[in-house]
């Protein structure tokens, strides 16, 4: 009886992506979570400045001799749902995606980099640590993704600083305002660097550093490990559901380490020329002048904006990801 030739198997590889092609599907997936939760962006933005004029009002009196008497004013915006209902009551629907075209111009500026170079920046750490040794090749190091995190995060700040101005610029703005600060994005970016020049545009710098080092950290970082723990464990397959977990776990461990870089970070971008001698100061003067809950200020959007984002991100990443990789395949 003669035997049946055994026909050769070929294992299927996935297709590595070329760097450009990271970097482009991240900033894609990030301009769509943008769009998708930039109201509670906006909402979160004016929870964080709330009280900040009336302080610096309060400092002034009391620098200047005069009787720091002020006649507190209750806060004009209350929780996520109110400070939304009242922009759109008070300025307008549209009013809650001020900043909109700035925030879209982040983040292909600023996610494409953090997100589409981790991986390429993972494997370099861990080519280091591992030196090559096939024994350790394949297992990757907390420590190794914390320094890409740390790194990619670090870089995209850098890059697109001017971008975040911007943005949080036009949403602290009040659309009823006698006089807005800029007619267009075009325009802020001119004005700026007019008046404020480079420093101006990269104003903020340091404590965003800080923060998006902290956010790529818990973001990434926890999605990474949280997906392969649970693909490891066989709690789910590598699948919508596993990304959805992993998205909201990753967003809420952001949520919590990051919120404070975020106000102060927020606070000092949006300040005016000479109100802060720098980001610790407004820090400083926020808790002397506000307390230790200024720092928590917005935690509540911030979560419904992160935990949303995520999902959204990491659902749509993964997709284009996997979309990218199976046109590759049959190529």
């Amino acid at each position: 009886m003669s035997q049946i030739p055994k026909l050769p198997t070929t294992a299927v590889t996935v297709t590595e992506s070329p760097l450009y092609v990271k970097l482009l599907t991240a900033g894609t997936a990030a301009c769509v979570a943008d769009f998708v939760t930039f109201p509670l962006d906006t909402a979160k933005v004016r929870l964080q400045v709330q009280g900040e004029g009336r302080a610096v009002i309060a400092a002034a009196m009391a620098t200047s001799g005069q009787a720091a008497v002020v006649v507190p004013a209750g806060p004009q915006y209350r929780g996520l749902v109110g400070t939304i209902a009242t922009m759109a009551r008070q300025e307008g629907a549209r009013s809650l995606y001020n900043g909109l075209s700035a925030g879209l111009q982040r983040q292909m500026c600023f996610a494409s980099v953090r997100l589409g170079l981790y991986d390429t920046t993972k494997a370099f750490y861990q080519q280091i640590l591992d030196g090559g040794n096939p024994k350790v090749a394949g297992s990757i190091h907390v420590g190794t993704r914390i320094a890409a995190g740390f790194t990619t995060g670090a870089l995209a700040v850098l890059l697109a600083q001017p971008t975040d101005v911007v943005k949080v610029r036009f949403q602290a703005a009040q659309k009823n305002s006698s006089s807005p600060r800029y007619k267009s994005t075009l325009q802020a970016y001119k004005t700026i660097a007019k008046k404020e020049g480079a420093r101006g545009l990269w104003k903020g710098t340091f404590p965003n550093v800080g923060r998006n080092a902290i956010v790529n950290v818990s973001e990434i970082v926890c999605y990474d490990i949280i997906k392969e723990t649970i693909i490891k464990n066989n709690l789910m397959t590598d699948n919508v559901p596993c990304h959805f977990t992993s998205a909201v776990i990753a967003g809420f461990c952001t949520t919590v380490f990051a919120s404070p870089v975020d106000v102060v970070k927020t606070r000092y971008m949006n300040s005016a020329p000479g109100t802060y001698k720098g980001a610790i100061d407004c820090a400083i003067r926020m808790f002397s002048q506000e307390g230790h809950s200024a720092f928590y200020k917005g935690f509540t959007p911030s979560f419904y904006r992160l935990v949303s984002w995520n999902i959204v991100l990491w659902i749509t990443y993964e997709q284009l990801k996997k979309t990218i990789s199976n046109s590759r395949r049959f190529e």
